[in-house]
């Protein structure tokens, strides 16, 4: 019963909707780009798809450099360097590429990269997941960082066909437990 409600009703839109907040294309002067899973030496799909919009947003212009952000939990090489190889590889020059290659999860992502910023006072716009804006954008305000949210349409894509909204359901279920944790933590 609560697949054929998630396939049929909008749960997924709204829910969606409450968790991203408003969609804009903020400019600034530091994009931030979150890396996600990896497979030894090969980008995820979740890293793999904000790697590419970061390619169209430092196409867009207006961004003087790009942080990527993204360590390793499996031994291969950081999130942040296979991203990196992408987005050069896509036309972002190298030299306006900065590593983070530290962090595991969305905490340390935050931590770190505030950190590594901390002596730069331009405008930061962060560049993450639809389902992953709401605890990211908390984690970088708790660690101090003040940042313009950039969502890409990661599952407001997906929940166009019917047969995708189970998994965007699940994905949904997932951030919302792993938000619970980290209110609990006191990460957000």
């Amino acid at each position: 019963m609560l697949f054929v409600a998630v396939a049929a009703l909008p749960i997924d839109e709204m829910w969606l909707g409450r968790t991203v907040g408003p969609w804009n294309d903020p400019k600034g002067d530091i994009l931030i780009v979150l890396g996600a899973e990896s497979m030894n030496d090969m980008m995820g799909p979740s890293s793999y798809w904000r790697a590419v919009y970061a390619v169209r947003v430092w196409r867009d212009g207006g961004f003087r450099q790009v942080v990527l952000s993204g360590g390793t939990s499996n031994g291969g090489a950081p999130i942040a360097e296979q991203m990196r190889d992408f987005l050069v590889c896509h036309g972002v020059p190298a030299a306006s590429i900065l590593l983070e290659a530290r962090s595991i999860d969305t905490h340390e992502n935050a931590v770190f990269t505030t950190s590594l910023l901390a002596s730069d006072g331009g405008r930061k716009v962060l560049l993450t997941s639809d389902t992953h804006m709401f605890r990211a954008y908390r984690a970088f305000r708790k660690a101090g960082m003040a940042v313009e949210p950039r969502p890409f349409p990661d599952a407001g894509k997906r929940i166009g066909r019917w047969t995708n909204r189970w998994g965007v359901f699940l994905d949904l279920c997932g951030e919302a437990g792993k938000t619970a944790y980290y209110r609990m933590r006191g990460w957000i």
